[in-house]
């Protein structure tokens, strides 16, 4: 498929197309979902080894290395691969996959879970990055449009298909799309990124209000089909997400036309990429309104190229793929395990990571991973995991862990054995020592802060404070290395952004607190910005001290949120306004001007994050 870029789409950085023709066959092999091409991997040898050689100035060759998911780093001569899971789904042997190349060429010997279900693989040079791209492809992973102004990884709900308050199961929905968007002319030199959502219920466990374009299940007349939101996002402009189309079929394929106007109306915004940085769907549908951009969709359906397309139920007939997990689950255990005396613990473990399928004697298992890392041994070891007990696949989740669907209830002692001994065993998942966090600088350009290293320090403060009171442990902490939002810090219950203190000539690391943030039924809330910036050391002890305020001041009953938004911004910034005045340098203050695990003073250094270029 020839495609011409007109000239006021050219962009810099952008480079080469790339490879754009799709196959007209489809792999049925769970998590096969994006199209394997190996010529692109001939392309992405040639355009690297070129630049290598100097031969290909370095705007140009960023932009095609972009749209093959490899991403710079603020590190130099390293690159970070993000490999899309496309409703965060993944098999065994393709965690296999992962435990061997990030064994091979991630010098930290850990692979990332994101708040999008991707995996991502960090300080891996260049010319390791041809061989890894092409390891990974042999399970059908594919890093293909993880990063650039592309349609990005597609996420889910990782309970679909078992939720027991789904309308329907929006995965085979979410595979067409995504096959039918990847390499999609259309949707390779837009203003910015496009991120998408899916969500079988209203309970929305997919976030949809935070994406530039999501899909609600909904049935009219027995006809299965979506609502549609359009322009919500985090970041410097955080937007919820307007309803655009009230229902729209699925079958028939009219959801994926719908996606492709909304797009085509997007990628002629030419004024939205002179601001790179604003250069999203939100700020368009926030300019003009709901009702104004509904105008422009319907005038959009109205167009030829409509005409030109093969929209209709045999589009989607030919991209969906349907997987019956259920099949594969595995046969009811002649004998299982069970605690041999104190079962507190696997007790305590069931309460908390573990939910009933609505599939009568299975439960999905939800796999807490610290960071969202995972060393190759676990990668290795859950993949076992899965093969042995669960019905072969998991799912990522954006609270950066891992769903084991399928897993029957006789079984869930030997799993929960299983996960102890690769360190993946502890309870609390999505609560308050569930703390997720962006790699900030460990790896990205834009980061100001070590948010990796907030996330260790301020995990440990809550463990160490043994919360055992139910309103508590549902509290979500939440951090980001700059204002972007990678770690949807807007959203959580106490949040945080990067920032810094300058005090007379040095630089101190710091960070501003949101409070009061809801992804929970169905409800998105931005939390309230506190007139407060805290040193990065003394994040912690502010943690601590507004989780004791709540405890010791809320009502019977009452929630995080509610007693937040009665006791109001002003009571907790009056909690840790002495946390905010910054110290002078000293011997006995000099910690404080050293971010979390570094080991030298502390300085922004700030560089072009290439998710703008």
């Amino acid at each position: 498929m020839e495609v011409t870029v007109a000239e006021n789409k050219r962009q810099d950085g952008k480079g080469r197309v790339g490879t754009q023709e799709n196959p007209e066959a489809y792999s049925n092999v769970p998590a096969h979902i994006i199209p394997i091409i190996g010529r692109e991997f001939d392309d992405f040898d040639n355009e690297a080894e070129k630049f290598l050689a100097d031969e290909l100035p370095e705007a140009e060759f960023i932009g095609f290395r972009l749209k093959q998911g490899v991403y710079g780093q603020r590190q130099p001569d390293v690159q970070m691969v993000r490999v899309k899971l496309p409703f965060g789904g993944v098999t065994p042997e393709q965690m296999d996959s992962f435990a061997e190349v990030v064994e091979r060429y991630a010098p930290l010997n850990k692979g990332h879970i994101t708040t999008r279900q991707n995996i991502q693989i960090h300080h891996v040079p260049l010319r390791d990055m041809e061989e890894l791209i092409k390891v990974i492809s042999k399970t059908g992973l594919s890093s293909r449009e993880g990063c650039g102004n592309t349609v990005r990884n597609v996420t889910g709900d990782p309970w679909a298909g078992i939720a027991t308050d789904e309308v329907f199961d929006p995965t085979p929905y979410v595979t067409a799309y995504v096959r039918y968007f990847v390499r999609h002319p259309t949707t390779q030199l837009m203003p910015r990124k496009i991120k998408t959502a899916f969500s079988g219920s209203d309970e929305d466990r997919a976030i949809t209000g935070i994406h530039d374009i999501a899909f609600l299940a909904r049935e009219r007349d027995g006809v299965k089909g979506f609502e549609v939101r359009v322009g919500g996002g985090t970041s410097i402009m955080a937007r919820v997400a307007p309803p655009i189309v009230d229902f729209v079929e699925a079958d028939n394929g009219d959801y994926i036309k719908v996606a492709e106007a909304v797009f085509r109306i997007f990628d002629r915004q030419d004024w939205l990429r002179v601001n790179r940085a604003r250069a999203r769907i939100k700020v368009l549908v926030d300019k003009i309104g709901a009702d104004a951009f509904r105008e422009l969709l319907d005038e959009e359906l109205a167009g030829d190229w409509v005409e030109e397309r093969e929209f209709g139920p045999e589009l989607v007939e030919r991209l969906r793929f349907d997987d019956d997990e259920g099949a594969r689950a595995p046969k009811a255990p002649p004998q299982s395990a069970s605690p041999n005396g104190d079962r507190q613990a696997f007790e305590r473990f069931v309460a908390t990571n573990v939910q009933p399928q609505r599939q009568e004697g299975f439960s999905a298992v939800e796999v807490k991973i610290t960071r969202g890392d995972l060393t190759p041994e676990q990668f290795r070891g859950l993949g076992q995991i899965m093969r042995d007990y669960s019905g072969g696949n998991a799912r990522s989740t954006v609270q950066q862990n891992l769903v084991l669907r399928w897993v029957r209830n006789a079984s869930l002692y030997d799993v929960w054995t299983k996960l102890s001994e690769l360190g993946l065993g502890d309870p609390g998942a999505r609560e308050i020592t569930d703390v997720v966090s962006c790699p900030g600088t460990d790896s990205c350009k834009l980061g100001i802060t070590s948010s990796m290293g907030l996330n260790r320090a301020v995990k440990e403060r809550v463990d160490a404070m043994e919360i055992d009171d139910e309103l508590t442990r549902k509290i979500h902490i939440k951090m980001s290395g700059c204002p972007n939002g990678c770690s949807q810090h807007h959203i959580a219950n106490i949040g945080f952004y990067g920032a810094s203190l300058k005090i007379g000539d040095r630089q101190m690391p710091a960070y501003i607190p949101h409070i009061g943030g809801n992804y929970e039924g169905g409800e998105v809330i931005y939390g309230t910005r506190l007139k407060s910036r805290l040193p990065a050391k003394r994040v912690p002890e502010a943690v601590e001290r507004w989780v004791r305020l709540y405890e010791s001041e809320r009502a019977a009953g009452e929630e995080f949120n509610a007693f937040a938004d009665r006791a109001g911004a002003e009571r907790f910034e009056k909690e840790v306004k002495d946390l905010t005045m910054p110290a002078d340098f000293s011997l006995e203050t000099m910690q404080q001007f050293i971010d979390w695990q570094r080991a030298t003073p502390y300085k922004v250094e700030r560089g072009e994050g290439e998710c703008a270029i």
